[in-house]
């Protein structure tokens, strides 16, 4: 095994490294307060905005991610509107199509996810907390947002995980991520095996990374729910019995 040609190409992917987690932290960030959005609408009581949160969970949930990458790179600047405008700076750039494409994309499926997490909120608790004069945003704080995501956090975490995957359609658009630096050097080497077993590695250590710290969360929401732990009984009362 060439351990020379593993560690520059573990080298030069970590370089890569920064540019996936910027593509995924900041399409999770603006994907959450899109979803929040789009969530509150389609629980709404507004037939316009409860259909039109409907429409947008239906293209984007229902249309590949790359098709939809292309579209915002390729298509926009077809636009004389757009291409005129402000944006046009920032929309030519491919990191900020591809941060846009994975938003928008990782919206549609929170959204629905959010709504599971309000729907097992017990309407008995949300009665009681506005019994004893909760209401409004102390009462949305307090009682149905932990809750919800509670509920909501096991399904939201699957998603988290399939958007690290997804910063790899990137490359496509020309980002180069972990992915993209990875086809340059087979491109190069023709040693595909080796590169993408070291891509492959790293994704799974980001992966590792972002589900023990959802786990943690986790367990911090669930903690009252936990029954005390029982002290077990030691070796030596084993032995001899219970001390009166």
């Amino acid at each position: 095994m060439d351990f020379e040609f593993l560690f520059s190409t573990m080298k030069a992917l970590l370089e890569a490294t920064p540019t996936t987690l910027g593509l995924f932290s900041l399409s999770v960030f603006f994907g959450c307060l899109l979803a929040l959005v789009i969530v509150t609408m389609r629980v709404s009581h507004n037939a316009f905005a409860r259909n039109f949160a409907k429409g947008y969970i239906f293209v984007f949930r229902g249309s590949p991610l790359l098709i939809q990458m292309f579209l915002v790179f390729y298509g926009l600047g077809q636009f004389g509107v757009i291409r005129h405008s402000f944006v046009w700076p920032a929309l030519r750039e491919p990191f900020v199509c591809a941060v846009l494409s994975l938003t928008l994309c990782t919206a549609g499926y929170s959204a629905e996810i959010f709504r599971s997490g309000l729907r097992a909120v017990p309407p008995g608790e949300v009665e009681a907390a506005r019994a004893t004069g909760m209401s409004g945003f102390l009462l949305l704080r307090r009682i149905i947002a932990p809750i919800a995501l509670r509920h909501a956090l096991p399904a939201y975490s699957t998603e988290i995980v399939l958007m690290v995957k997804s910063t790899a359609l990137a490359s496509l658009v020309t980002v180069w991520e972990i992915t993209g630096v990875a086809q340059r050097l087979i491109s190069q080497t023709y040693r595909t095996m080796e590169v993408f077993l070291c891509a492959a590695a790293l994704y799974l250590l980001l992966n590792f990374i972002i589900l023990q710290v959802l786990a943690i969360l986790e367990n911090r929401l669930n903690r009252h729910h936990r029954r005390p732990t029982e002290r077990k009984p030691s070796v030596m009362t084993a032995l001899f019995g219970a001390r009166p």
